[in-house]
């Protein structure tokens, strides 16, 4: 869509704003825009390579800026900006109205919260609005508005490619919500609600949030966390006083525990000295005793908790556990990523699990497929693949790249040629685990654990050492997003719950093809997890790696926004996958 320019203005934070948009800015029109009609503004601070900013709107630049001066007198945050290097950025737009200026500033976080560089984001508040006028061109004017910003101060406002790629920027809590999410998001608030206002001060209310990879899960509990640490105020009967309850987000995945800790710190929710509000479950459970529950735990990728004992957790079950430590447990849960027999539910337990949620009205579902920017018949040949465990012939997909590569090399080729590439890259090859891995253990005759298909390798992931520049910063990011990791293979366990642009998917020797049918070979998996015999309720022990290694397959197929490419171990399967495509092109 056509928008013109908007007009930004940079000028240093006091109390002289508009007599310094005055100076900077000599065309009448445009300053008029920037005096006396909406606009967007920008407070960063400086700090050693990193900012601190505040993003807001307002009707009146001057007026607004007074208010933040005089909240300095009794607000830490705002003493913070008021030194001689802030800088105050105005952007005012010829169709400014007060709907799109909250959308542009709920955007801005949105961004800035995928910005490395922004160490804080004081303000904090997403206000994403409905349908107005223009509502159509917001997302021209913001990107127009991020370009020029980022020709003021690159660093800050870098590409868009680079944020949109970033696990930080997907899990921020300022997306705007689909429809399914709201409802979604609305049916948990109001279920909260309703506990803590009938006085239910017993635990075990359980929530539960079913979604399948890609169901738009994660954004869904960002924005409920953030909603329920911050904006959640109640007031219960006989009670003018307002509460705020207290949360805790738990995850199991290492990888996303990263994303969800920075969020917390760049949104002030993580307070120095203070326990951790994004934790492990396991952690929390040894330190949280049943006596003394908190209001909320939220759960993300709650497939992962533990349902039987471990060397740290001496419990049966966690998800029991954590139901009689917290009053309402948010639970975001998908059996088909289920991937190890210490997570691993039977299906009563699932069934018994699902109808008490429903019961208590409590059952939320998420349908829409929103990872994958597919057509529904590609999505649906890669579910045949993985759960009916059939190979249909595949249609062209003109929104989505599927290609069956030659080799293993051909693969590493087209996913470094995507992974170069600013607008497609975050692309990354994977592998289902069916080669030696010992995770802080080096073998005896080599210096990584690798994949190797004939004279093709590759190291597994977390393996080659970070960049010496900006080590610890790297560091905080997940795997598929540190430089590095292009020249490695990632499993389920790095990319679970994360996105990629592009996933070049190596099948290995433990899902074959033969007779018409895809197999799963539990002797060709080094994923012992997956591999071993589990104890059931009866006591019992049997294998339940089939189950496993579909949910693994799963994982490592549905990564892929924009494409997938496959390659095969198995001749007979690769020959087969070849002979799905469009003219047998392989």
């Amino acid at each position: 869509m056509d928008v013109s320019q908007p007009i930004i203005s940079e000028v240093t934070y006091g109390p002289q704003v508009n007599a310094a948009l005055k100076a900077n800015v000599v065309e009448s029109t445009k300053l008029d825009y920037l005096l006396h009609y909406p606009t967007v503004y920008i407070i960063r601070k400086p700090e050693e390579r990193k900012f601190r900013v505040y993003v807001g709107e307002t009707n009146n630049i001057q007026q607004r800026t007074d208010q933040h001066l005089q909240d300095a007198l009794v607000s830490s945050d705002w003493q913070q900006f008021n030194t001689a290097d802030s800088k105050m950025l105005v952007v005012a737009h010829e169709h400014f109205n007060k709907s799109l200026t909250l959308d542009i500033e709920n955007q801005l976080m949105n961004y800035l919260m995928g910005v490395p560089a922004v160490e804080k984001l004081v303000n904090g508040r997403g206000n994403p609005q409905g349908k107005y006028y223009p509502s159509d061109e917001m997302e021209a004017i913001f990107l127009k508005v991020w370009q020029k910003l980022g020709k003021i101060n690159h660093t800050l406002f870098p590409t868009q490619e680079a944020v949109i790629n970033s696990a930080l920027f997907k899990a921020s809590p300022f997306h705007r919500l689909t429809p399914e999410q709201i409802e979604a998001e609305d049916t948990i608030l109001n279920k909260v609600r309703q506990v803590f206002y009938q006085q239910q001060t017993a635990t075990g209310n359980l929530i539960l949030v079913n979604g399948e990879a890609g169901s738009g899960k994660t954004v869904l509990l960002s924005s409920v966390f953030y909603k329920l640490a911050t904006e959640f105020q109640l007031k219960t009967p006989g009670n003018d006083q307002a509460q705020q309850l207290s949360v805790q987000l738990l995850i199991n995945h290492d990888q996303q525990k990263k994303v969800y800790a920075q969020i917390a710190e760049k949104l002030g929710l993580q307070q120095k000295g203070q326990p951790a509000i994004v934790d492990k479950p396991t952690h929390f459970i040894n330190t949280h005793p049943a006596d003394a529950p908190i209001d909320i735990v939220l759960v993300d990728e709650a497939h992962l908790l533990w349902t039987q004992g471990k060397q740290s957790y001496r419990g049966k079950n966690q998800m029991a556990d954590l139901l009689t430590r917290a009053k309402v447990v948010v639970a975001v849960f998908d059996e088909h990523q289920v991937l190890t027999t210490e997570e691993y539910w039977e299906q009563p337990e699932i069934n018994q699990m699902v109808t008490k949620a429903k019961d208590q009205g409590n059952f939320i579902s998420l349908k829409n497929q929103l990872r994958m920017d597919a057509s529904d018949a590609t999505i649906q040949w890669v579910h045949d693949l993985v759960f009916n465990q059939t190979l249909n012939a595949y249609e062209a997909d003109k929104k989505y790249d599927l290609r069956v590569m030659a080799s293993p090399k051909d693969l590493e080729a087209a996913i470094a040629t995507k992974a170069k590439d600013d607008s497609e890259g975050l692309s990354r090859v994977l592998a289902t685990f069916d080669w030696p891995y010992i995770d802080k253990k080096k073998p005896k005759d080599a210096e990584t654990w690798n994949v190797e298909i004939g004279e093709w390798s590759m190291p597994w992931n977390m393996q080659l050492p970070l960049p010496k520049k900006d080590k610890r910063q790297i560091n905080k990011l997940p795997w598929a997003e540190q430089p590095q990791t292009i020249n490695e293979v990632g499993s389920t366990y790095t990319v679970q719950g994360f996105d990629l642009n592009y996933a070049g998917v190596i099948i290995g020797p433990a899902v074959k093809y033969r007779q018409g049918k895809i197999i799963f070979d539990p002797d060709e998996s080094e994923n012992k997890k997956a591999t071993r015999r589990r104890t059931m309720q009866d006591q019992s022990k049997r294998k339940v790696a089939n189950e496993l290694l579909r949910n693994e397959l799963n994982v490592l197929l549905t990564r892929g926004v924009h494409g997938l490419y496959i390659y095969a171990v198995d001749p007979q399967l690769q020959q087969a996958l070849q002979a799905a495509m469009p003219n047998n092109q392989g």
